[in-house]
């Protein structure tokens, strides 16, 4: 099918739906994951260990998947990725075995590139000046699709805990019909790399250290790496943690995903609309891991579920000015060509530290106590806070 042209608001506008869409079947898996793999497996590391694989295989596609859509354009790479994590969340739902989960996260993983080409897509159709605004709305459909997915999660496992399985599926398959019909494509052909491949981008670290050379994006992604590891860690684990010391099911613990949602849904739709163009990008980003470092530590001393409820509103509002604002930064550091490789790198850094960080916060939680995940997370995100404080980001123009 011939890629659609249009204009760069109905651009935006059709790529934060198909995100939407594609978030909203993601989550419907996060509040019921423990309580399927118990079925299997009754440890924590278990659950980490599906995180990690699937981000593994993230890890591993990032780079290449960047590369195509710098080269190809970022539609095709779109509409590949969410149709595999259709095939993906239908395989999860059949189950069966535990190597059948595993296998699912492992098909979408390989294709799961579509965050990384999503904020590529964003920076094509904005001004430098107004991409911390533009990934603030794509945080709004990421919030929009977190608050919802759990909703409708916490009902269909009332039915059956493969039920949410079944409807991520198919949220991922009508969001691929959508991109499919509607998507226009982002990225010109003038504006495309055309340089050839080498063997060296087909490794994620070669590409990491070669971006790394570019002006300040090294202790940029120091910053996000070191947030991403705390994040990811202590994220495969709060379900988990609040299953285990207060008895929660499916359903609440749904409740504490759609929070998360609602918080960062406002907090990026409103806060950083607001306070980027007052404060820049840094400051904003550095209020939101102050938010973060505080409030997770907390976690460990609230004597009831009810509790921590706010305690994770506080926490989605410190993220959700970080993240919008933090990929600006990156996106504010390239030049249009290397958009795609540059979110790469960023996507990459996420998928290896969802390889790390579950591994490492399980065997912490397992072996010294579900509390010491929760200060090391805030120990972590006050030393990113200190590296993106340095940071002295030049903004590029969009050419």
């Amino acid at each position: 099918m011939k890629p659609i042209t249009s204009t760069p608001s109905r651009g935006l506008i059709f790529v934060l739906i198909t995100l939407f869409l594609d978030i909203m079947g993601s989550t419907l898996l996060m509040p019921i994951v423990p309580y399927i793999i118990r079925e299997y497996n009754s440890d924590a590391l278990t659950v980490g260990l599906l995180s990690a694989l699937y981000a593994a295989a993230a890890f591993l596609a990032a780079p290449l998947l960047g590369k195509f859509s710098d080269r190809f354009g970022r539609r095709p790479v779109l509409l590949i990725s969410v149709l595999g994590s259709a095939f993906g969340y239908f395989l999860f739902g059949i189950g069966g075995a535990l190597w059948v989960l595993f296998l699912s996260r492992l098909i979408d993983g390989f294709t799961g590139g579509n965050i990384s080409t999503t904020m590529a897509y964003i920076a094509d159709v904005t001004p430098p000046k107004e991409r911390a605004r533009n990934f603030a709305f794509g945080g709004v459909a990421f919030g929009l699709g977190f608050f919802i997915g759990p909703v409708i999660s916490g009902s269909l496992s009332a039915i059956s805990l493969s039920a949410p399985a079944f409807a991520a599926g198919g949220m991922s398959l009508a969001a691929f019909l959508f991109g499919l019909f509607f998507l226009p494509e982002s990225l010109p052909p003038q504006k495309r790399s055309h340089a050839p491949f080498r063997l060296a981008e087909m490794n994620p670290f070669s590409v990491m250290l070669e971006m790394g050379r570019l002006p300040n994006l090294a202790r940029l992604f120091t910053g996000i790496f070191i947030l991403y590891l705390a994040l990811n860690g202590l994220f495969s684990y709060i379900a988990v943690y609040t299953m285990q010391r207060f008895s929660v099911g499916p359903s609440q613990n749904a409740s504490l995903f759609m929070v998360v949602g609602i918080v960062q849904m406002v907090g990026q739709g409103l806060f950083v609309y607001r306070l980027t163009p007052r404060l820049g990008e840094k400051k904003v980003s550095l209020i939101g891991l102050t938010l973060q470092a505080l409030a997770y530590p907390l976690f460990v001393v609230v004597p009831s579920f009810a509790l921590v409820l706010p305690l994770a509103a506080f926490s989605a509002l410190g993220n959700a000015l970080s993240r919008p604002t933090l990929d600006a930064m990156i996106a504010n550091s390239v030049a249009s060509h290397e958009q795609g490789r540059a979110a790469g790198v960023s996507t990459g850094l996420y998928s290896l530290t969802s390889v790390l960080g579950p591994l490492l916060f399980g065997l912490v939680y397992d072996s010294v106590s579900p509390a010491a995940v929760f200060i090391i997370a805030g120990l972590l995100i006050c030393a990113a806070g200190l590296v993106v404080s340095r940071l002295r980001i030049p903004v590029m123009s969009n050419s």
